[in-house]
């Protein structure tokens, strides 16, 4: 593509220039020229006649709108008239709009009226830009017309974006049918459109003093698309640099945090009840093998551990230092953490700038900075590394291994991740709190856990990303090798914020957080629960090779209400080829029902059940099985989970590994049998039919955009 950069700086600079936060329209249509955004036939009139000389080189019909820079919602004041046929009508019309804009903003710079040729039929679509706090530009795209004011059914990307993902955004909204043609209707050129939305993408990127471009309306054709408005609001402000090391440097930092051969406590206490002895004990019960260097002013020892004054007097090098003094204190102490050259300080102690002590929060990160010391916290429980048996916190150890690395901004949230690891004993390997992220973010651990062997799956608890960009463009790395489970916090509370410009507006905090996760291929989780299930469920599934889902059942409704859930969460029910449907018929009785579900009945025994389940499991055409098993006397909870577990080993020896998840309704022992088969390390949830399918449509999402299916 061919873009023309210098026409673009020579008009910013006049609107700079100019001390103008806008465009004017004359000003815009230049800027879309020399992209290659295609616009009307289109001129500036500075006089009556001259608006019908233009109107007569254009042809009518045309349209005629007020040139402002301080009018940007022209429809607001009136300062649009459609469909002028003649002469008469564009000399009326001129008159018409410069009274109109007098009325509405009697101080208003008035640069003449944009004469345009009127376009009609297509659909009416809007593209645009806007700035993130937290992601930077991104570009957006939406229906136009009631479904953007009223629907506000648009999706984003970061900018630039490609192609590729500019056409899956047409895909992902709610009336993406009106694009493809409906009732008779031709659909739109999607090439054209995505091409639209990869230069505006791209403009953006190029000129970031651009804040705020609408194009809208866009009329999309089968020919092609076409912005019959420009919007354009600037900032030439420099955006805040932000601090990011390298991916190098971030990995040899996190390495020697996460994986310390040596710790000092800062402000270990003898004293039990405070933090500074939970965090020894923690450690030492813990059973971690490094070394621990309690950092005392007075004390002799604590809990058999010699003690030292300053972590200067340690004798050999520490990796992290573990900070249980108050807030105030840290700025007096980082200075020698950066002088020892410990790689991590640990900012367990709270009152920092969640309490509205900013400045003395940033002092602590200008220091840590100065002695290239990284920090995690401050404000947080700590974090623990299972494959190291380090428990670097104040909360009670924790030794179940696995391989799911959870992080939290809360402590309560944390405290949740421990209790539901140990409950369900799905084994972590790492738990990590983030507090304030005054340094140390998802990023850095998304780095880290990516390299590490003992991590496969990652969840993380998210209240804010404080560099968005920097985590995306970690995070559709990572995902391609192990899946990212994100709960974002905050999905209702964040309004769409203030802004001069449609998409500014439309782009509420949350729907760009859903856009770009998505197009990281990170999963997203609606709930802590969610959260969790899905991070002990990726970690158990195997990836599927295909999209064929199968449902066995015992129980019509449970089939029914499956199939619901596979509509809700992405899963494709595959249509039995007329082999296998028979091999079905031949074993459940004349009364059940083949096909997909197939229904077993809730009055068949065993053997039923298992050689239903062998059918499903050896037919390579069934790629993923969901189970839907009713408690019946003839083939109780415990026996059908015996002979499921039974099953499935039996395919696992022969090298046969699918997804499976079930769903086990009826009394209490169910409970029971549903702890059984996941001890054997099949999914099995009692009294829902919602939760299994939405975990293994968890494991698709990521399977699909990790390119694996």
């Amino acid at each position: 593509m061919h873009y023309d950069g210098d026409t673009v700086r020579a008009v910013l600079e006049e609107v700079r220039r100019a001390g103008r936060s806008a465009l004017t329209p004359p000003e815009a249509q230049r800027v879309c020229a020399a992209y290659g955004i295609p616009t009307p036939p289109q001129g500036l009139a500075t006089s009556a006649a001259e608006a019908v000389r233009l109107a007569q080189d254009i042809g009518f019909p045309v349209v005629l709108k007020i040139a402002s820079p301080d009018i940007l919602h022209k429809t607001e004041a009136r300062g649009v008239l459609t469909g002028l046929t003649s002469a008469a009508e564009v000399e009326r019309a001129y008159a018409t709009l410069l009274a109109n804009a007098r009325a509405y903003k009697p101080d208003a710079t008035l640069l003449g009226v944009q004469v345009q040729r009127m376009l009609s039929g297509g659909q009416e679509v809007i593209v645009g830009a806007t700035t993130d706090p937290s992601f930077g530009k991104v570009v957006a795209f939406g229906l136009g017309g009631i479904f953007v004011e009223v629907l506000q059914d648009v999706t984003f990307r970061l900018a630039p974006t490609t192609p590729q993902e500019a056409l899956a955004m047409l895909d992902e909204l709610a009336g993406a049918a009106v694009l493809r043609g409906v009732r008779g209707t031709p659909g739109v050129q999607r090439e054209a459109l995505a091409d639209l939305i990869v230069r505006v993408s791209q403009l953006v990127h190029d000129f970031p003093a651009i804040r705020e471009l609408d194009l809208n309306p866009v009329f999309a054709t089968p020919e092609g698309a076409t912005a019959v408005d420009a919007r354009m609001v600037v900032d030439f402000s420099p955006p805040p640099d932000r601090y990011r090391p390298s991916q190098e440097e971030i990995l040899r930092a996190m390495r020697r945090i996460m994986q310390p051969e040596a710790v000092a406590v800062i402000g270990a206490s003898p004293e039990e009840g405070k933090i500074g002895h939970a965090v020894m004990q923690n450690l030492i019960n813990g059973g971690y093998a490094g070394q621990i260097y309690p950092i005392h002013p007075r004390a002799e020892a604590i809990l058999g551990r010699p003690c030292y004054k300053s972590v200067l007097d340690i004798p050999g090098p520490v990796d992290i230092a573990i900070f249980c003094i108050p807030a105030r204190l840290v700025p007096q102490v980082l200075p020698e953490v950066g002088q020892k050259q410990i790689a991590g300080a640990i900012l367990i102690p709270s009152g920092f700038a969640e309490v509205g002590e900013v400045a003395l929060q940033q002092e602590v990160v200008r220091i840590a900075r100065q002695y290239n010391v990284r920090l995690m916290g401050p404000n947080i429980y700590g974090f623990y590394y299972t494959p190291k048996n380090l428990c670097a916190t104040f909360c009670t150890p924790y030794t179940e291994r696995g391989s799911v690395a959870l992080s939290s901004q809360s402590g309560g949230v944390g405290m949740a991740i421990v209790g539901f690891s140990r409950s369900t004993k799905m084994g972590v390997s790492a738990i990590v709190g983030l507090g304030n992220k005054s340094d140390i973010d998802e990023d850095d651990l998304l780095t880290f856990f990516e390299q590490d062997p003992h991590t496969q799956v990652i969840a993380m608890h998210v209240e804010d990303l404080k560099d968005g960009r920097a985590f995306a463009e970690v995070a559709q790395r990572v995902s391609k090798k192990k899946p990212i489970v994100v709960l974002k916090a905050g999905r209702t509370a964040l309004g769409a914020r203030a802004a001069r410009s449609h998409t500014g507006a439309l782009a509420g905090n949350d729907r760009i957080y859903d856009a770009v996760l998505r197009q990281c291929g990170v999963i997203r989780a609606l709930s802590l629960n969610d959260m969790l299930e899905f991070a002990r469920g990726l970690q158990v599934l195997p990836t599927p090779k295909g999209e064929n889902v199968l449902i066995l059942t015992g129980a019509g409704g449970s089939g029914v209400l499956l199939s619901d859930a596979c509509v809700d969460h992405g899963l494709q029910l595959m249509t039995l080829p007329p082999d296998l449907d028979a091999a079905f018929r031949e074993i459940i009785p004349p009364f059940g029902a083949a096909g997909n579900p197939v229904d077993i009945t809730g009055g068949e025994p065993p053997t039923t059940y298992r050689r239903a389940i062998t059918v499903a499991l050896n037919d390579a055409r069934v790629h993923a099985l969901i189970l839907g098993y009713w408690h019946t006397i003839i083939t109780p909870p415990m026996v059908f989970a015996t002979l499921l577990s039974e099953v499935v080993e039996e395919a696992r020896q022969r090298g046969i590994h699918k997804p499976i998840v079930a769903s086990l309704v009826g009394d209490v022992e169910v409970e029971a049998a549903c702890q059984y088969l996941m001890a054997h390390h099949i999914l099995a949830y009692p009294y829902t039919t919602e939760k299994p399918v939405a975990v293994l449509g968890a494991k698709y999402r990521w399977a699909r955009a990790a390119g694996l299916l």
